[in-house]
Order: structure tokens, then sequence, then C-alpha cells
């Protein structure tokens, strides 16, 4: 009882973590490249748009950080047999994320937030980047970390029968992080770019700063296409890479119980299923593709989870191996789905902006802000395709996650920390909602605002007298927030 609880609070926290985090890393690369648009340009609309998005970028990390941290403590109270199991591993890649990346991360924000009067252009264009090249390396540090909890490598067992990292270099090139690790910055860059093509559609729709929104919806879209689309290959080449060492995480996705030996089917949609039903009707299935899916191969074999589960008993003793093959089926079939909706919409956006009519486009505009919801969804079935999939194991052929909770924590403990949590999250959710649509939807600033930064370079200094202050109450605002 008290280790589903305890599953519960962790998948609570994680998935709530995880909508901050793609629109994090998203939004510092598409506000870099504005501030960059801004320096090789001069045109001070790029540096009010920079302004206008920096803000919903902070008020995303200041709610992300928040939500991270707790994870931190979970792992030493209610998983501490784990915590002590993969220490030795997991200590040196959330060591190197928290005092690398982390402080990377916050300290060149806090500079580039206090920076504008104060740095060249240059440099303070500098801080945006090393931000946003500082939220990508704390996504690697973290997927080394969780690939390792998929595919175990650079390790050797020492004497008290805990892993031992022996090979760091092993971490980064696992061959499940090797695709793991870009499929979530193109998932990021497609979360990203598809907020900021809310926002900009919903001030078009209204006729509001017309040009400057044209432009971010322009660069979102440019951003927005070739990112789903790789991401589509690159999180097919990982189902295969998964069909290699998580061959039952892949069976369950199909809901396949029956070995497979060649040109095996995909069920576009199945009619019952899961772990008490081995005869789902499938509907719509198309030959090959789960072969091709699985395997690169026409003629690929796909293991059944009986087979499987069989061959896990003969070599891991008695238990259940199978995960919830309902979660496995309709996770796997809700990201990819809406991954293809989400590259149609960014070809209709292409065509408009074809044929110039972008703005104009009654439908587009008002679909977009409502559309952002997807890719919240598409990364939330993610997370439980890769995470529910690994059940019963904590860490794959290594250690179950009945051994990992920890003994001493009750699960009345568990459920008066899981309600507080619960609301907790649901306050801060409703915050930031608010203050990303408050700000979202405030008038970018007419005026030019073009003073500070000094065409020579320089630092601009302080404001010369009559000169308008540059604090305006969004800066106001993300200064308190950080």
């Amino acid at each position: 009882m008290s280790t589903d609880l305890a599953r519960w609070q962790f998948a609570t926290t994680s998935i709530y973590h995880f909508l901050f985090v793609p629109v994090t890393i998203g939004l510092a690369f598409l506000v870099a490249l504005l501030q960059t648009s801004w320096y090789r340009n001069d045109n001070p609309t790029f540096k009010r748009l920079t302004k206008f998005f920096g803000t919903l970028l902070l008020i995303n990390v200041a709610v992300g950080v928040v939500t991270g941290l707790v994870q931190e403590f979970e792992f030493g109270m209610n998983w501490s047999n784990y915590s002590r199991f993969v220490g030795n591993i997991f200590g040196g890649p959330l060591a190197m994320e928290g005092l690398v990346a982390f402080f990377l991360e916050s300290t060149f924000l806090g500079i580039w937030i206090f920076g504008w009067d104060r740095l060249s252009k240059k440099l303070h264009l500098a801080c945006i980047w090393l931000v946003a090249g500082a939220t990508m390396l704390s996504a690697l540090f973290i997927m080394a970390a969780n690939s390792w909890m998929q595919h175990p490598v650079g390790y050797v067992m020492n004497a008290q029968h805990q892993p031992q990292l022996n090979d760091i270099w092993a971490l980064f090139t696992n061959p499940v992080f090797l695709w793991a690790y870009p499929h979530v910055l193109l998932a990021s860059l497609v979360t990203g770019a598809l907020v900021m093509l809310a926002v900009s559609a919903w001030h078009l729709k209204r006729k509001s700063a017309v040009e400057a929104f044209r432009r971010t919806a322009v660069i979102s879209l440019a951003v927005l296409t070739p990112a789903v689309f790789l991401n589509m290959f690159v999180g097919s080449e990982l189902g295969v890479i998964e069909g290699k060492y998580q061959p039952m995480k892949i069976a369950a996705a199909e809901a396949l119980w029956t070995t497979c030996p060649s040109h095996c089917s995909f069920s576009l949609v199945q009619i019952g299923g899961g772990n008490n039903d081995e005869t789902p009707t499938q509907i719509l299935e198309i030959p090959d593709l789960l072969s091709i899916l699985a395997t690169n191969h026409l003629d690929g074999t796909v293991q059944g989870m009986n087979n499987l589960q069989a061959q896990y008993v003969k070599e891991y003793g008695p238990g259940n191996y199978i995960p919830n093959v309902f979660i496995q089926y309709w996770g796997m079939r809700v990201m990819a789905y809406l991954a293809a909706l989400i590259a149609l919409f960014a070809l209709w956006g292409l065509w408009l902006i074809r044929r110039k009519t972008l703005d104009k486009a009654k439908w587009f505009l008002f679909i977009a802000p409502w559309f952002v919801i997807t890719p919240f969804l598409m990364n939330t079935a993610g997370w439980l395709l890769t995470e529910s999939g690994r059940q019963p194991w904590i860490v794959q052929g290594l250690m179950k996650t009945s051994q990992a909770a920890s003994p001493s924590v009750t699960a009345t403990d568990i459920w008066i920390s899981l309600t507080v949590f619960v609301l907790l999250y649901a306050a801060l959710g409703v915050a930031d909602a608010y203050l990303m649509i408050h700000y979202g939807r405030k008038t970018l600033e007419e005026a030019p605002d073009d003073e500070g930064h000094g065409d020579d370079d320089r630092g601009g200094g302080p404001p010369t007298a009559g000169t308008p202050s540059d604090e305006t109450e969004d800066a106001r605002v993300a200064a308190l927030i950080y």
C-alpha cells in the first residue's frame, strides 16, 4: 500500500514538474533567437518582443524550479532503499545537474534580467544563450540518469551488491540516452514554439501589434515544423532501441500477447484490452508497421508479453513482469497521434505564411491559442509510456519498485504529504496559468524603447535625465519573480 502511494506521489510531482521543463527549454531558446534578431538588425521591435516573451519564461521558471526541488527530497524520503542502491551511480549526474547546469542557468538568468542597461549588447546576448544552453545541459544530466534506469551501463557490482560506476562516459553513450535526450529536446522546442504561437495568434486575432506578433508567429512556426518532424523520427528510432533493451515495454505498447514472427501489423485503435484481456478487438490494422517501428525491418520479429513473462520468470524468479497494458497502449497512441496532429497544424501555418495570409486566417488564429494544450498532453503521454513501461522494475533488471520504497514511511505519512502536494500544486498551477495568460495578453509596449545598449557595443550606463525609465511593469514583475 505505501509503495503504491509513494508511486502516486512521485508520479504526481514528476508529471506536474514536466509540464514546465519543456516550456523552459523551448522558450529560452526562442527568446534567445528573438534577442539575436535584435542584436543583428538593431530593430527595437525585437527588443520589445524579447522582453515580452522573457517575462513568460521567468514565470514558468519560477514555478518549475519549486516543483523540481521537491523531487530531490522525495528520493531520500520515500525511496531510501532505491537511493542507497543507486547512489553510487545516480549521485554523479544529479550533482552535475545541480552544481553545473542549474547554477549556470540561475546565475546568467539573473544577470540577463538586471543587465539590460548595464551590459553591452553582445555580452547581454551571450547571457540568454548561456541560459538556453544551461536548460539543455540540465536535461542532459537528468536524461543520462533516467536512461541508466532504463538500460544500466558502465557499472560493476560491489561487495554490498550495489552497482558502482566504473565508466562515467558510458552514461553519456548509453544507446537509450543517445535517442531519448534529443527526443526530449525536440519535444521541448515543439512545446515552446506552440506557446509562442498561441500568444502570437491571440494578439493577431485582435489586431494587436500585428507586425510584431506576425514575426513571432513566423519564428515559432519555423522552429515548430522541423522540430516536430524530427521528433517523430527520433521517437521511432527510440522505439527500436527500447525494443532491443526493453522488449516488454514495446509489447505492452501494442498489447501484443503472442510473439509475432514477422510482418507484424500495427493497430490504430482497439476496443477492450488490458492486463486481463488478451483478445481485444483491433481496428484499422496497418500491415508491417509494427515490425518497422520495433525493428526497422518489414519482417522483424516482435516478442509477445506471454513469451517475455515466461523468459523473465526463468531469469529473475517468480513475479508479474507485465506493465499496465492500458497505459502503454494508449500512452503510445496519444503521444504519436498528437505529434502527427501538431505536424499537420504546423504545415497549415507554413501554407498560410506562403500565401501571406497568416494574420488574416480566422480559423487558424482561433484554434492556435487552444491548440497549445496538445504538447502538454503529448509530453505527459510520453512520460507515462516511458516510466510505466519499465514496471515492475525501478532499475531495469536490477531492482524492482517493490524493493525500493522507504520501510519506515507509513501509508498515513504519504497520504498526508500527497494531499498537501496536490492542493499546493493545484494552487501553483492556477497562479501560473493566471500569470501566463495575464502577461501573454498584455499589450506590447509601443514606445521604441531603444535606449540602453549603444551601437558601439559598450554598456549603456544609467539613464540620462529626462530619459524614460526602462523598468516597466513587466520588468518589475520579472525581477520580483527572480
